[in-house]
């Protein structure tokens, strides 16, 4: 690993403070190594749903509305993103889905745009998310950003025991993760 830090930024789809997927994405930043720092990005929920009449990249007129400035200028400075997803009705959260769709624009130079992109979660079904986490994939590679393939953590909520997402093998599993996306980082540094 490069002598640099490195910055990770964690999107989490579920709006819950207790969510388990929001305690995998604390087990990330718990357990980054020396010299990783990954945040929590806070204030999905209060994103309006993304539309080009608000979008100043698209209609000149327009004002970004609270929140996605900020978003973007985050995601933007983070050397890597880690997106952190429940599965609702067999698919991505809205709130995970309108984050990318506003991190994707401009288009072709948004704040995702070549960043080295990771995908884990955790669901309730016996596939674990595995459809959330897929077509998160799909929409923040088409947003343009690198989705690291073989960042794979899945986590069946429904076998959890008594010590939850901070099981030994979980955790392992995130410090992979984590590891997987810095060393994509440092490849491309």
């Amino acid at each position: 690993m490069s002598e640099r830090n490195v910055e990770i930024v964690a999107l989490v789809g579920s709006l819950r403070k207790g969510s388990i997927n929001r305690q995998l994405a604390q087990v990330a930043a718990d357990n980054a190594p020396a010299g990783v720092r990954v945040t929590i990005v806070e204030g999905l929920g209060d994103l309006p749903f993304y539309s080009e009449d608000h979008d100043p990249s698209i209609e000149a007129q327009a004002v970004l509305p609270e929140g996605v400035a900020t978003l973007r200028e985050t995601v933007g400075a983070a050397d890597a993103v880690l997106l952190v997803t429940p599965e609702y009705n067999g698919t991505i959260p809205a709130v995970l889905k309108n984050a990318i769709d506003w991190l994707s624009r401009p288009y072709g130079a948004g704040a995702v745009s070549g960043k080295p992109i990771g995908v884990i979660g955790a669901a309730l079904g016996r596939f674990a998310g595995t459809w959330s986490r897929e077509d998160t994939r799909k929409s923040v590679g088409v947003a343009g950003g690198r989705v690291i393939e073989d960042v794979e953590v899945g986590v069946q909520t429904s076998t959890l025991g008594e010590h939850g997402v901070a099981a030994a093998e979980v955790v392992e599993q995130v410090v992979v993760a984590v590891n997987r996306l810095v060393d994509e980082v440092t490849v491309a540094a």
